[in-house]
C-alpha cells in the first residue's frame, strides 16, 4: 500500500470511529480500534458506514446518502447484514438497516458462530487488548453514564414466596423467554473470545439469548437459532447450574438480549470484579443478607461472582466466623443462596428500589443526555430524515424528571432549535 492510498484507509476507518462514537455508547479512539475496525470492514465499507443514519434507515435513504443506484446500495447493505455489521428487520412490509453500537452490537455479533471469513483468533486478541488491557473502553462502557447498559435478573428459584409474590415480571428472564415471539440462541461472545486466547472456562458457550427483532435479523444470516420458550427455559435452568448470572439490556420492555455470564470470561462481570462499588451494572432490587445460623463455611464467598462476600471472625479473638456482605458491591443475583448449606444467605428487598428504563429508546435518550450526547442522536443529518423516530425521542424527553429536561434543553438549544426552525421555515 503507498502512502497516499494508507492515508485514505486511515481516513475512512477515523470517519468509521467518529461515526460510532455519535452513539450515546460508543468507542475511544486507539491503534487497537484501528485494528479491530480494519479486520471487520474493507476501507470501502468503512467509508460508506460512517455516514449511514443513527436511527434505523431504508435502503433508499443509503442510496441516496451513498450516491449510488438503489440496487447497488441495496447489495452493500446486505452484504454488511451477512456478516452481522448492520441489522435488518423488516416492519409492516418495509425492510429497514440499523448500525448497532459495538456493544452488545457488532463486536459481540463478530464471535457469535464459527466463522472463516476473518481471523477470529487475531480478532479474540484485539479485543482482548482494547478491551481487558487497555480499558478505556469498557470504562466509557460501564461507566460513563449513570443510566447503564445492562442490569442482573434476579434468580428466580432462590426467593422467598413472600418476595416471590411482588417480583415484578421485567425482574424475571424467564418473563421475556415466555412472552417474546422471537427468541434465539448463539455462541457466547465473551467465552468464544476466551477460548481463542486459550483462557476459556468450561461453562457452556451456546446458551447466550437475543429477542425480537435483534434475533430476527441475527437467525437470517445464521449468527443465531431461533428457538421455542421451552428450549429457552431449558437454557436458563442450564445456566443456574453452572451459576451463570443473567445480564441483560437495561429496559423493562422488549429487552434485545440476555446473557449467561460467567465471573471469569465475561466483560460485564469482570467490570463488576474491577468497579464493583461503582456499579458497572445495575443490580436487582434485592439484597443478599446473613442470619445468625451462619457457621463461615465460605462456600457463598467462594461462589459469589462480584467478590461481594467475605468470611471473618464474628468477634476479634474468637473462633466463630461468619459470612458478611458488601451490600455496596453485591449483585443481587441470588447465586450465594443456591450454595448455603445452612440456609443462612437469604435475599431481602433493597431499601432504594433500582430505576430501570421503560424501552431502549428511553434508555439511549437517558445515557445521551447524561454524556452530553443528545444533539447527535436528534439533530446530525441524517437523524432528521425519521420524524416518527424523533418524535419517540421528544416524547420521552418530554416523559423525565425535571432535572433531565433542564438538562436535555441545555444541550438542544443551540443545536437542535435552530436546525428546526431553519427546516420549518424552509
Amino acid at each position: 500500500m503507498n502512502v497516499m492510498s494508507h492515508l485514505a484507509a486511515k481516513s475512512a476507518y477515523r470517519s468509521l470511529e467518529e461515526r460510532i462514537n455519535r452513539l450515546p455508547q460508543g468507542a475511544p479512539p486507539s491503534e487497537t480500534l484501528y485494528k479491530i475496525l480494519s479486520l471487520l470492514f474493507s476501507e470501502q465499507e468503512a467509508a460508506l458506514v460512517a455516514q449511514l443514519p443513527i436511527r434505523p434507515f431504508t435502503a433508499r435513504a443509503a442510496s441516496k446518502l451513498w450516491g449510488m443506484p438503489l440496487a447497488q446500495a441495496e447489495t452493500m447493505l446486505q452484504r454488511l447484514a451477512s456478516r452481522a455489521i448492520l441489522l435488518d428487520v423488516e416492519q409492516n412490509g418495509v425492510q429497514t438497516y440499523t448500525l448497532p453500537p459495538p456493544m452488545a452490537g457488532f463486536f459481540e455479533f463478530s464471535m457469535m458462530r464459527t466463522r472463516h471469513d476473518i481471523d477470529q483468533k487475531l480478532l479474540a486478541e484485539l479485543y482482548y487488548q482494547y478491551l481487558n488491557v487497555e480499558e478505556d473502553f469498557i470504562k466509557d462502557l460501564f461507566l460513563g453514564s449513570e443510566t447503564r447498559l445492562g442490569r442482573v435478573f434476579v434468580r428466580e428459584q432462590v426467593l422467598s414466596n413472600e418476595l416471590a409474590i411482588h417480583v415484578l415480571d421485567f425482574e424475571r428472564a424467564s418473563h421475556f423467554i415466555q412472552t417474546t415471539p422471537q427468541v434465539a440462541v448463539s455462541v457466547c461472545y465473551c467465552r468464544h473470545k476466551m477460548e481463542h486466547l486459550g483462557r476459556a472456562c468450561d461453562a457452556p458457550q451456546d446458551i447466550c439469548l437475543t429477542f425480537g427483532n435483534t434475533a430476527a435479523s441475527l437467525a437470517k444470516h445464521g449468527y443465531a437459532r431461533l428457538i421455542d420458550s421451552h428450549e429457552g427455559m431449558e437454557l436458563l435452568y442450564q445456566a443456574y447450574d453452572h451459576d451463570l448470572v443473567q445480564c441483560g439490556e437495561n429496559v423493562r420492555q422488549n429487552v434485545s438480549f440476555i446473557c449467561n455470564c460467567c465471573s471469569c470470561c465475561c466483560e460485564g462481570l469482570t467490570a463488576v470484579r474491577k468497579f464493583g462499588a461503582l456499579q458497572p451494572i445495575h443490580t436487582t432490587n434485592y439484597l443478599a443478607s446473613v442470619t445468625d445460623n451462619c457457621i463461615g463455611c465460605g462456600r457463598c464467598a467462594a461462589k459469589c461472582p462480584a467478590l461481594a462476600i467475605e468470611v471473618s471472625q464474628v468477634e476479634p479473638g474468637e473462633a466463630r466466623r461468619r459470612a458478611q456482605v458488601k451490600t455496596d458491591i453485591c449483585l443481587g443475583c441470588g447465586i450465594c443462596v443456591r450454595h448455603c448449606p445452612q440456609n443462612s444467605v437469604v435475599l431481602e428487598r433493597r431499601e432504594q428500589r433500582v430505576i430501570t428504563p421503560v424501552n431502549s429508546v428511553h434508555r439511549l435518550v437517558l445515557m445521551a443526555i447524561e454524556k452530553g450526547k443528545l444533539h447527535d442522536l436528534l439533530v446530525n443529518n441524517q437523524a432528521l430524515a425519521s420524524h416518527r423516530a424523533m418524535a419517540a425521542v421528544l416524547s420521552t424527553i418530554l416523559k423525565l424528571s425535571p432535572v433531565k429536561q433542564a438538562m436535555a434543553s441545555q444541550q438542544l438549544k443551540s443545536v437542535y432549535l435552530d436546525r428546526l426552525l431553519e427546516r420549518l421555515l424552509s
